[in-house]
């Protein structure tokens, strides 16, 4: 199989990363470009976020006239079409044909996992963007770290806030239903449960499911559902559950890619009033947000949203880790503490990693608003330096299943 494009941002670039470390630089190395490969799945029902991955991390090393700490970059995407054996195919093309030295992605959970032990094992350095829980938490890799979120991360917020402000009481769920989807779930009914609420009922979906109306004609009477979906499923569910006249009769709120900026656009006033949580909004007041957000609308008509978010931030944290090893990637563990250290300045604020490799940042409560004609998640409440395990004891933590379909278990569900 081959790559689906190559991208030479900025012409020819600077030192490849080699697969055994070295302590400098060598001249014959510095003619070289940095590699960096990028896995995306730009076909598939998760086609909108690989495309806007691209996109985002393509804009990133324009702006910078593709050098990063004084040295050229060229990018490798491939796409992984959401299919974990083709993820693997391509990460393997990248590393062994196209000698990439770091990798940014996968975006699916399925993906990571299909990849993490082989990229552990040729110590390739990994700037990750899939929520899978475990690769921070039982089989944590020195050659990972996540940028964004897992699976869970950003739900416990979500579930503390619509316990203790909107009031929830009982909640149904719906999920694709691969990892992503199962720990997202999980994670969300285990903190609301834990603050008084019940799980009346779980819905998983499959992710390329053509109609959801069998699946919203069984959803059972609640204060609220919650979506866990990813890609275009979210607003295609939503679309029928209005049909079915279901938003009127309760709330709605989802978990980070449910109501994503990218499917936002084809939305109408129906998505009005939403709730969802994530690490990221195209609304943050920031500087280096207030910079990225409008001229990634101005090239593409759209607001930026998880995905391309994700990849603009890998970006800033890549240019932050070279900048600290001054441009010296041969040294892939030098490179890798760079990465892990730096605390780095980003669109999403200042983020550090914990030992496990996954991020701590904040957290933000979204509303779905209508601003200048355009639907955008309106930043209404942030939880700062949320980790990967909330206020649950670290030891506990892992000592406990990685969450799934049947973990922990729903002890609330109504027949």
């Amino acid at each position: 199989m081959t790559i689906s494009r190559r991208q030479l941002v900025g012409g020819l670039t600077g030192a490849g990363i080699a697969s055994i470390a070295a302590p400098r630089i060598l001249p014959a190395q510095i003619s070289e470009p940095i590699r960096v490969g990028l896995l995306a799945a730009k076909t598939g029902p998760l086609a909108s976020g690989g495309i806007d991955m691209d996109l985002a991390l393509t804009m990133f090393l324009k702006e910078h006239g593709g050098i990063l700490a004084g040295r050229k970059v060229e990018l490798i995407v491939a796409d992984t079409a959401g299919v974990p054996a083709t993820a693997r195919t391509k990460a393997q093309e990248l590393i062994e044909k196209e000698k990439v030295g770091c990798i940014i992605g996968p975006l699916a959970a399925f993906e990571a996992l299909a990849i993490a032990d082989y990229l552990t094992e040729k110590e390739v350095p990994t700037l990750g963007v899939a929520a899978a829980e475990d690769m921070t938490q039982r089989h944590p890799s020195p050659w990972f770290v996540r940028l964004t979120s897992t699976s869970a991360q950003c739900t416990y917020p979500l579930a503390e806030y619509v316990t203790k402000e909107l009031k929830f009481q009982k909640i149904v769920t719906v999920a694709d239903d691969f990892a992503y989807g199962h720990e997202m779930c999980a994670g969300f009914q285990r903190a609301f449960e834990d603050y008084g609420g019940k799980i009346i009922q779980k819905i998983f979906t499959p992710l390329a499911t053509p109609d959801y109306g069998s699946y919203v004609a069984q959803v059972k009477s609640a204060d609220a559902i919650f979506l866990g979906t990813a890609g275009s499923n979210g607003f295609r569910f939503l679309r029928q559950f209005v049909e079915y006249g279901l938003k009127e009769k309760m709330a709605v709120i989802g978990g980070m890619t449910a109501l994503d900026e990218s499917v936002l656009r084809n939305m109408g006033d129906e998505a009005l009033g939403i709730v969802t949580t994530s690490w990221y909004s195209a609304e943050l007041d920031n500087p280096l947000n207030k910079a990225f957000a409008p001229a990634f609308r101005a090239n593409f008509k759209y607001d930026p949203g998880y995905y391309a978010a994700s990849t603009y931030l890998a970006g800033e944290v890549l240019e932050a880790a070279l900048n600290a090893t001054k441009g010296d990637v041969v040294d892939k563990k030098a490179l890798m503490t760079a990465v892990r250290g730096n605390n780095a300045q980003t669109i999403r604020g200042v983020i550090k990693f914990d030992e496990y490799g996954n991020v701590i940042g904040n957290v933000y409560i979204r509303r779905v608003a209508k601003i200048e004609g355009r639907l955008v998640n309106a930043v209404i409440k942030t939880y700062p330096d949320v980790t990967q395990f909330w206020t649950y004891d670290k030891t506990a933590f892992l000592q406990s299943p990685v969450y799934s379909r049947d973990y922990p278990p729903a002890k609330n569900l109504e027949p």
